[in-house]
């Protein structure tokens, strides 16, 4: 998939409708030297739609930081390592980083990319960790940056002199790698709390004839108590031993359902040795005592 064909036709740019601006020398040197944009400002950006061919080899990498977000089709980034690039993927390649890139042969990307430079660049990919891997966009975060693109390249390339519009795409910019950054902290996050989730209802469920303490689940999952409190309110609405009880409730339904077993011997087989006990939970979680959830029909 990410063998590379040692094409004539391999270029590093020249698509039909593409996008590119890259700042002249002196602009450069305006932009070091004025202190809004001295330690964060584009100096290159683009668009190559359906780049077919594309490639580009930099054995002693590049001054700038370089983002690619693949809107469409696949490529692949080689840093220490390969990678497969798809739709709605950003990739930062650090400045200075010996790489080289393309488009795949049979499904050629369309990347949105820029050049970024400045102590406040290295420090956002930095923070953000942009630079651990091809990161995947939600929708809206696709959108946002699609939109903060064209906006900054129109005023980019209609008036590429003006220092005033300088100061609002590097800002514009700013903002907007900060907001990815932020955005996808959160969407692992919440990937993360869906794994506690999974490992928490598990070792419930296989556990579900015992006694569990809040402080037994939190150091099962390496979690403080206050956090895997938190988790629970947030992803079930309710606190673990809550849900810990509604588990051992839903369980013991099944088997008033499913066998003759008296209520005092499903009382014990859930975990708890007082059945007076069981019946008064039973009938705050399920709405009816066990002797009448037994003579509900079923099915």
């Amino acid at each position: 998939m990410f063998e590379i064909e040692k094409d004539w036709n391999l270029k590093p740019d020249g698509f039909e409708e593409e996008k590119i601006f890259i700042q002249p020398e002196f602009m450069l040197r305006e932009l070091q030297n004025e202190a809004l944009t001295s330690q964060f400002h584009v100096s290159d950006i683009g668009l190559f739609p359906a780049a077919k061919f594309h490639y580009r080899e930099r054995p002693n990498g590049c001054p700038t930081h370089i983002l690619m977000y693949c809107v469409q089709g696949e490529g692949w980034v080689e840093t220490h390592k390969l990678v497969h690039i798809q739709a709605r993927q950003l990739i930062v390649i650090p400045a200075e980083m010996p790489h080289r890139y393309g488009a795949s042969n049979e499904n050629p990307w369309t990347i949105y990319w820029m050049h970024l430079t400045g102590k406040d660049a290295e420090s956002l990919i930095r923070t953000y960790a942009l630079d651990s891997g091809p990161l995947p966009f939600t929708l809206n975060l696709h959108a946002r940056w699609i939109d903060d693109f064209e906006q900054c390249y129109g005023m980019l390339s209609d008036k590429p002199y003006a220092m005033n519009n300088q100061i609002y795409v590097s800002q514009c910019i700013r903002h907007l790698i900060s907001h990815v950054g932020l955005s996808l902290i959160h969407s692992l996050q919440d990937i993360k709390g869906e794994r506690y989730m999974d490992q928490a209802v598990q070792y419930m469920t296989d556990r579900i004839t015992d006694s569990l303490s809040l402080v037994d689940l939190a150091s099962h999952l390496g979690l403080s108590k206050q956090h895997l409190i938190y988790l629970f309110n947030k992803e079930m609405g309710v606190p673990p031993i809550e849900f810990y009880l509604r588990l051992k409730m839903q369980r013991a339904g099944q088997m008033l359902s499913l066998s003759d077993k008296s209520v005092k011997e499903i009382s014990g087989t859930v975990g708890i040795k007082d059945p007076y006990y069981f019946s008064r939970l039973f009938k705050k979680i399920m709405g009816c005592s066990p002797t009448e959830y037994r003579s509900i029909p079923k099915g």
